[in-house]
Order: structure tokens, then C-alpha cells, then sequence
């Protein structure tokens, strides 16, 4: 029992420490500047009393002197210490601005990689640049005049205690009126804390959802479906105002009563120090004074309730982020492996897309051989898609193992294995930069490497015509699907890579494009590489070694080409495979239940 509660603390004391090691710890790096912001709100609020005590002076004791040199001196080194104040208010928050970009540079690459690790764990359904907005909201409170509050509210005690030192029931009152604001200040922040929250998580949805449909813009116009969506927008929008305008409203009424308040007590202040000087218990000095007093200390509480919305939005932002870090904690890049020869194996591989998601794949196992080329062929549905991209690692497996070159797929630097791999998927979206750079995959564009890929893929004269040929900008330049695609497959055979998976390649390409596709296949063959190609269309399955087939995330046959075509061709009413319907399918799978479909050795069960 002892050694499973320390078993307990040790399992807690590491989730602590993988959340310090984020954004705890880049906070904690910038502790010095912390610390000094402290030292120089310290000099900064001892300054404050500077006016207060030139003040005290000149009514207690030039007045009743008349004396122009003592005037004379006491101004002189009230300006001196004004200048001194207003170089540390400089010095102070230039610190906190280089804190805020410290912040900012330290933690932006592991956000940026975070948000790509979101969007494959989430399938694609997780796209939103939320993440940097909050980042940026983050540095902006860090360099801003609201953190700086925090640092003068302590202050209160002091400047409560030195209005108690000229008189205590000065004291009492500037005490009663700081309990005051600081009940002001809780009420305002549990009257808005929520419609704020729910606001900013509603601007977040809003806002994805718009961009997704940005993205389908041709979609929504060519169906008219722009009003039905726009209304659904303005609905999430009144919602979203709803909340705003009750969370301002709340805010402004508590804003306008505190300032009210803070006012009517400096006069207040003012007045009862008249009071006590006309019965002689305090100078006529020290009623302006300790007005004057009262004001700064009731300055920060008041700031405090006017920027609550920062404060909201910066703690949200906290939340999010160090949510987002965690989910996604950094990990040291494995041992460099040696470059791979392309074999692939799975073994007993399930994948669900969600935690409590039925699994798409189920028990596959199988073995490519480098150098081999495949192509994987099945109904709608099956699972193809879902395959390849467990292959490259971009879905994670439930159950079973992904070897490369015998290695599983966690114990390659994925920087480096890229390299190695071509992928082309079925939704194709170039980047925005030149076309010379999407193909060299925004790495160092060497011209020769660039202009192999592209005569791979048949793509090398389209390019030339292009306005600026390789140098054309992706988002300057209508491109059509076709090219599109033909472009992201010489970005797929860049550098000649090891393993390379197509997934539809031949979607939108037209006879001359369909023909460099085979000649780009035959060459990928010739030269070792191995070659992975979901395809619907026939003509490609003619230029591979073995056909795999996919059914309702099973494996039904993977055998070679001709084998395999033999049997969809028993099972089907026509000579020619049917291999985007099920029914084609169903036969395979009877067979494979009842003759043991025979692998050639290549499946490992």
C-alpha cells in the first residue's frame, strides 16, 4: 500500500513537472525580470510620496517662512526626483515588453508545433490559429499597463498607513473606502467572469467554423447555400453580443461606481481634512496631502476593476495554452537511424479516430518488402485512406505495431525520416510561396533536384509556362486541380525518397497527365523505391507488384497482382474488377474466410 501511494506522488509530482517544464517554466525563466520589475515598482512608489512631501513642505514651512531659497531648493529636487521616476516608470516597462517577447520566442515554436500535433490527433477536425492569438494575448498582458497594476496594488497598505500617520480617523475612512473598492472589484469579477468566458469560446467556434466554410467557398456559392450560412453565423454572433453586452454592461455600471466612489472620497478626504486642521489636529498641508494620498492609493484598485477584461483574457489564454502544451508535451528526438530501405510492416494494427471511437482498421498485419510497389484498392469507406496515413505516422495506433525497416515509427526523428518519404494526399493544398519552393518542401531549393522532380512528374513544361515559370507564387496564380496535384507529386518525389504513398493520384488528371503519372510510377520502380497507391481506376493496377484489398477496415487479400486481380475478377459479374463497389468486394472476403487467402508469405500473423 506504501509503495503504490508513493508509486501515486511520483505520478503526480512528474505531471507537475511536465507542466512547469512548459509554460510554468518559461514564465519561471523570466523570474529576474519579475524581480526586477518589483525593485523598480518599489523605487517608482517611494517617488509617489515626492509630490506629497514637496506639498507638506511648501505649505508647512515655505509659506510660514517665506523663504525663496528653501522654495527654490525643494523644487529643484522635486524635478530631479520626477525625471529619476519617470526613467524607472521607462526602464520598467521596457523590461516587461522584452519579458513578454522572451515569452513569446521561447514558447511560439512549441505552440506552432502543438497546434500541428492537435490537427493529427483530431483527424483534420482541429484547425484553428487560436493558439498564437492567445500566445500574443499573453505577451501583450506581460508588456502591458494592466500587469503593471499588480505591481503598485501592494502598495495599498503603505499609503493607507502614512494617511494614518496624519490623523487616525483619516486612516479609518481611506481603509474603509480601499475595503470598499476591493469588494467592487470581486463583485465585478464573478458578475463577468463567466459571460466573458463563454464569449471568448464562442468567438473561438465562431470563428472556426467561418473558416472552414472560407475553405468550401466555391462549395457554398455554386449551391447557394451563402444566406443559410450566414445565418447560422449571425445567430452564434447574436449570442456571442448577448454575453458581451451583459458582461460590459455589468463591467461598465461597476467601472462607473467605482470611479464615482474614488472621487467622491478624495473630495470627501479633502473636506475632513479641513474639519481636523479648523480644530488644530492636523496643517492646512496636510488636508491637500492626505486627499492627494488617498487618491494614489485607491489609483490601483480602480485600474484593477477599468482592465478586469485583461485580466480575464489573459487568464483564459493561461488556461488554453498550458491545456494545449500538455496534451502535446515536448519529447527529445530519438537516435538518428540510418536512412531507410522502405520496408513496412504491420503487425496486428487497430486505429480508432477518438478515444471512444470504434476502430476504423482492424487486426491488419502485412509485410511490404522495399523496393516493392502496391496498390491498395477497396469500396468507399474501407479504410484506404485511413491506412496509409497510420503508415506515415500521421494516425496513432490503438493496438499492434508500425515497423519501418524494422523499427516502430516512434523511434525515427520525424524530421529527418521526412526526407525519406513522398506523400501525396487526396485533398491537395500547396502552400503559399513560389512553385520551386513547395516542391523542395521549403527546405534549400537546389534548381537541379527541383527541376528532377518535376520532369519525374511529367510537370516540368507546364511549369515553363507559367508567368514566372519555378519562380511563380502559389498564391498569385490560378492554378487548376490538375496542376495542382501534378506539382504536389514532384514535391512528392523530391530527392528521390525512399518510401513513397500516393493516395488517388490520378483524381484530376487528364490523359496527358494520367500518362506522366505511369511513367513517374515506372520510374519510381526502376529506381528501388517503394511505391504505395490507393487507387479506384484499373489502369494503374497494371503497373504494380501486388494489389492489396480493404473492406470495412479488414484486410481481404494481399497477394500479387495477378492473384489477386484473378480472384476480383471470380467474384465479380464481369471480367473487369468492380473495385469501388462492395459487392465486388464481398466475394474476396468469402474466400478469404473459407480458403485462407494465401499471402505468399508477405502477411505475418
Amino acid at each position: 500500500m506504501e509503495i503504490s501511494e508513493v508509486m501515486k506522488k511520483q505520478s503526480l509530482n512528474q505531471k507537475e513537472s511536465v507542466e512547469k517544464s512548459e509554460l510554468y517554466k518559461a514564465l519561471s525563466a523570466s523570474r529576474t525580470s519579475f524581480i526586477s520589475t518589483g525593485v523598480f515598482s518599489f523605487c517608482i512608489n517611494i517617488l509617489m510620496l515626492a509630490p506629497i512631501i514637496y506639498m507638506l513642505e511648501v505649505y508647512d514651512r515655505v509659506l510660514t517662512s517665506s523663504s525663496e531659497s528653501t522654495l527654490l531648493m525643494l523644487t529643484l529636487l522635486l524635478v530631479f526626483l520626477f525625471i529619476v521616476m519617470g526613467t524607472l516608470e521607462w526602464v520598467r516597462s521596457q523590461v516587461l515588453i522584452v519579458t513578454g517577447n522572451r515569452l513569446e520566442k521561447s514558447l511560439g515554436p512549441r505552440v506552432f508545433d502543438s497546434l500541428f500535433k492537435q490537427s493529427l490527433a483530431s483527424g483534420g477536425s482541429v484547425s484553428t490559429a487560436q493558439p498564437l492569438s492567445d500566445l500574443l494575448t499573453l505577451r501583450q498582458f506581460l508588456g502591458g499597463a494592466s500587469l503593471l497594476t499588480l505591481f503598485d496594488a501592494p502598495w495599498l497598505p503603505i499609503y493607507l498607513g502614512v494617511v494614518y500617520l496624519f490623523h487616525p480617523l483619516m486612516g479609518s475612512v481611506a481603509l474603509a473606502a480601499a475595503i470598499f473598492l476591493i469588494i467592487l472589484a470581486i463583485v465585478n469579477e464573478r458578475l463577468t467572469r463567466r459571460d466573458i468566458q463563454d464569449a471568448n469560446k464562442l468567438n473561438i467556434e465562431n470563428t472556426h467554423e467561418t473558416q472552414l466554410n472560407l475553405r468550401n467557398s466555391e462549395v457554398i456559392e455554386a449551391m447557394g447555400m451563402l444566406p443559410r450560412l450566414r445565418d447560422r453565423w449571425q445567430q452564434k454572433q447574436n449570442e456571442l453580443l448577448a454575453l458581451q453586452t451583459r458582461a460590459s454592461r455589468q463591467g461598465g455600471l461597476i467601472t462607473t461606481l467605482s470611479k464615482t466612489f474614488r472621487m467622491t472620497m478624495q473630495s470627501l478626504m479633502l473636506g475632513l481634512g479641513a474639519y481636523l486642521a479648523i480644530q488644530g489636529d492636523i496643517s492646512g498641508g496636510t488636508v491637500i496631502a492626505g486627499s492627494i494620498l488617498l487618491g494614489r492609493a485607491l489609483a490601483p484598485i480602480d485600474q484593477l476593476i477599468n482592465s478586469w477584461k485583461g485580466f480575464l483574457g489573459a487568464r483564459g489564454a493561461y488556461t488554453r495554452l498550458s491545456a494545449l502544451l500538455e496534451a502535446n508535451a515536448s519529447q527529445e528526438p530519438p537516435m538518428q537511424l540510418p536512412p531507410p530501405q522502405g520496408r513496412v510492416e504491420f503487425k496486428k494494427v487497430f486505429v480508432a479516430l477518438g478515444e471512444n471511437a470504434e476502430p476504423v482498421l482492424q487486426d491488419i498485419s502485412f509485410a511490404i518488402e522495399s523496393g516493392t510497389s502496391v496498390a491498395i484498392i477497396g469500396p468507399s469507406a474501407a479504410g484506404k485512406s485511413t491506412l496509409i496515413r497510420a503508415m506515415l505516422g500521421i494516425y496513432q495506433t490503438t493496438r499492434g505495431a508500425i515497423r519501418l525497416d524494422g523499427a516502430e515509427l516512434k523511434q525515427w526523428d520525424r524530421e529527418v525520416l521526412g526526407e525519406h518519404i513522398g506523400y501525396l494526399p487526396q485533398d491537395i493544398e500547396l502552400l503559399e510561396g513560389t512553385v520551386s519552393e513547395n516542391i523542395a518542401r521549403f527546405g534549400e531549393v537546389e534548381p537541379e533536384k527541383v527541376v528532377a522532380a518535376a520532369t519525374a512528374a511529367g510537370v516540368h513544361q507546364m511549369i515553363l509556362q507559367l508567368a514566372d515559370g519555378y519562380s511563380t507564387r502559389i498564391k498569385a496564380h490560378l492554378l487548376s486541380a490538375g496542376q495542382r496535384q501534378r506539382i504536389a507529386l514532384a514535391r512528392a518525389l523530391y530527392d528521390n525518397p525512399k518510401l513513397v504513398v500516393l493516395d488517388e493520384p490520378n483524381s484530376n488528371l487528364d490523359t496527358e497527365g494520367d500518362l506522366a503519372l505511369a511513367n513517374a510510377l515506372r520510374s519510381l520502380k526502376a529506381a528501388g523505391s517503394t511505391l504505395i497507391v490507393v487507387t479506384h481506376r484499373n489502369n494503374l493496377l497494371q503497373l504494380v507488384d501486388k494489389v492489396m484489398v480493404l473492406s470495412n477496415g479488414t484486410l481481404v487479400a494481399f497477394d500479387e497482382t495477378a492473384v489477386v486481380m484473378k480472384k476480383l475478377s471470380q467474384g465479380a459479374a464481369s471480367p473487369s474488377p468492380a473495385v469501388q463497389s462492395a459487392p465486388g468486394i464481398a466475394p474476396i472476403a468469402a474466400q478469404s474466410t473459407t480458403q485462407s487467402v494465401t499471402h505468399n508469405a508477405v502477411v505475418e500473423n
